[in-house]
């Protein structure tokens, strides 16, 4: 919702993987969890499921080739800098390993466009594992009652209504008009434009 993968995730691999690129692709997904909570290298899990794969290249190179393209979306971005105008505190919460949120503090620096950034591998908790948004509201310094979550995978959103945030299951895709609609409709309007 913040940033996104031109071209998306297969067709990052299929320089490698060719036709198992989406097969590859589950299995990765699957095995970074570890690296998600920060219990694991990312690059070190990759260079497994790549090895299982036969494929020769440098988990390195591969790691950055694929998990350090990405680009951050205007609309958001113009989204978040007229929410925090209008007096609102916005908050990252993603499932990253600890190379990919350096990287998006680093070189993306999202630290200065968030108040809070609460990265998984740095809290060693991952979405949608409830304890995850019980820590996020602690480090907003928010009762969970008064946080608005907004994210495109819908246990996410049902994980963080559990706990007691107002919840909003948005993708991209669905255009930044409904976005705002959905956050005015939990009293949260941005500055105009």
């Amino acid at each position: 919702m913040l940033q996104h993968r031109p071209g998306g995730w297969e067709s990052a691999f299929e320089e490698w993987l060719g036709l198992r690129a989406s097969v590859f692709l589950e299995e990765m997904f699957a095995a970074e969890k570890p690296a998600i909570r920060g219990e694991r290298d990312a690059v070190e899990v990759l260079a497994e499921v790549l090895d299982r794969y036969q494929v020769a290249a440098s988990p390195e190179r591969v790691f950055e080739a694929v998990w350090f393209r990405i680009e951050p979306v205007p609309e958001t971005v113009d989204l978040v800098h007229r929410l925090r105008e209008a007096g609102f505190g916005v908050h990252l919460g993603t499932n990253q390993s600890l190379r990919r949120a350096a990287y998006m503090r680093e070189r993306l620096r999202y630290d200065d466009l968030f108040d809070v950034s609460c990265y998984s591998a740095e809290i060693r908790l991952a979405k949608p594992d409830p304890a995850y948004f019980r820590k996020a509201a602690e480090l907003i310094g928010a009762p969970p009652g008064e946080v608005l979550f907004v994210d495109d995978v819908e246990p996410n959103v049902g994980s963080a209504r559990d706990v007691g945030m107002a919840g909003v299951h948005w993708h991209l895709r669905d255009g930044h008009e409904l976005l705002e609609k959905l956050l005015a409709e939990h009293g949260v309007v941005a500055a105009a434009s």
